[in-house]
């Protein structure tokens, strides 16, 4: 599995950049089926979340040589950020270590789940890898989804 979650169209489901979403799934071929274990082509993603000082410590996999931002100034976006009210609003993160984002609001104080990306078109998310591969979204919680219970029927 790859990523194009940065490449996407808000109102296309078929990417534009054609050429790097066959680049990804070229390097994921190579190292998955081939064995080129040399091979990075692999997004951050969860690996595991601490809570303390009011604040979410997210731990990701997958960083190389670190993570980064595409923000000029640092900001990190597309995290959100609720207590056990479940009502979330966006927070601030920033990267404190190789694998580790900080995440926080001032409007939450009492931090509980962290989510990543978590909406139909998460632009502009912009959390990467050190060769460039965008962070999958990601949440902590197991809280009931607005449509889990939707089920498709041929009726």
């Amino acid at each position: 599995m790859v990523t194009a979650i940065d490449i996407g169209e808000a109102n296309n489901i078929h990417p534009i950049n054609k050429y790097e979403v066959g680049r990804r799934l070229a390097l994921a071929a190579l190292a998955d089926v081939y064995y080129q274990h040399q091979v990075i082509y692999l997004s951050p993603s969860y690996d595991s979340h601490t809570i303390k000082d009011n604040a979410v410590f997210i731990k990701l996999k997958n960083e190389y040589n670190g993570l980064k931002t595409t923000d000029k100034f640092g900001y990190i976006f597309g995290f959100s950020i609720a207590g056990d009210d479940q009502i979330f609003r966006w927070a601030k993160a920033e990267i404190i270590d190789k694998n580790i984002i900080k995440v926080w609001s001032d409007k939450v104080k009492s931090p509980k789940v962290v989510r990543y990306a978590w909406q139909n078109n998460p632009s502009p998310a912009n959390l990467f890898n050190s060769h460039d591969f965008p962070a999958l979204p990601f949440r902590t919680d197991d809280w009931k989804l607005s449509t889990q219970d939707i089920r498709l029927t041929d009726e």
